[in-house]
């Protein structure tokens, strides 16, 4: 058996040699040519611009994830932060009225990995592209004014989730790889927003928050609500 001290060593080695999104492979092969000339410009500055490509290698990181398999479960579709729990009517553009629903918003940085994930597993029965304003993405308007791509995820049984990628301050691209039709497992990757953005996520009607405002979340894996729990619950 390896020893614990090498283990650990080997495990950091390892969470940070990932993947890269295949959105990024461009972005690096850009950030390092212009890292190269750089160095020719002046030396020193060469160095910053090794500094902004492991940057741009980190943001692009695509790690693999341990998703939880219990029915009624949602996960979280995105890393970052919890930075609100409210009700609000789904995005207008889906067609599914105004009745509210608890919406968990997870705001990203731009140290956050961007790649989103479905948050429970079911059928893509709804796609739809707005675009808007680059607000601040941590602001409440930010959900009704920016640029946005959602999903209307619906299981077997008839339950439907929805999980909107807003585009944020400096974010000015929302990638969605899936369309209408197409079957997700929960935490399976659909897309990715660069650089900085927020995910909201309209639970399913009767599902139970258990996540709290300023709590961190992780993509896959956190998960954000019950959906079949019977337990009483508040926001």
């Amino acid at each position: 058996m390896e020893p614990e001290s090498r283990k650990e060593p080997m495990d950091s080695l390892t969470s940070i040699l990932v993947p890269i999104h295949r959105e990024g492979h461009r972005f690096v092969i850009i950030f390092a040519a212009v890292t190269v000339v750089l160095f020719l410009i002046w030396y020193p500055l060469g160095w910053v611009g090794v500094f902004l490509t492991l940057w741009c290698l980190y943001f692009f990181r695509d790690p693999d994830r341990v998703t939880p398999k219990r029915e009624g479960l949602v996960i979280s579709p995105a890393d970052g932060v919890v930075n609100m729990i409210t009700e609000a009517s789904p995005p207008p553009e889906l067609g599914l009225g105004d009745m509210r629903r608890t919406r968990v918003s997870i705001f990203m940085n731009v140290f956050n990995c961007h790649v989103n994930r479905s948050p429970m597993a079911g059928k893509v029965v709804r796609v739809a592209y707005r675009p808007g304003q680059f607000l601040n993405a941590s602001l409440d308007k930010a959900s009704e004014d920016n640029e946005r791509n959602s999903l209307v995820i619906e299981r077997a049984d008839g339950q439907q989730i929805v999980v909107v990628q807003v585009a944020g301050l400096v974010a000015r691209r929302i990638v969605c790889d899936v369309a209408e039709g197409k079957a997700l497992e929960a935490g399976e990757r659909y897309g990715i927003i660069r650089f900085g953005s927020r995910l909201d996520v309209y639970l399913p009607e009767g599902a139970i928050p258990l996540v709290a405002v300023g709590q961190t979340a992780i993509s896959g894996e956190t998960v954000l609500a019950d959906s079949i729990s019977v337990e009483p619950h508040h926001i």
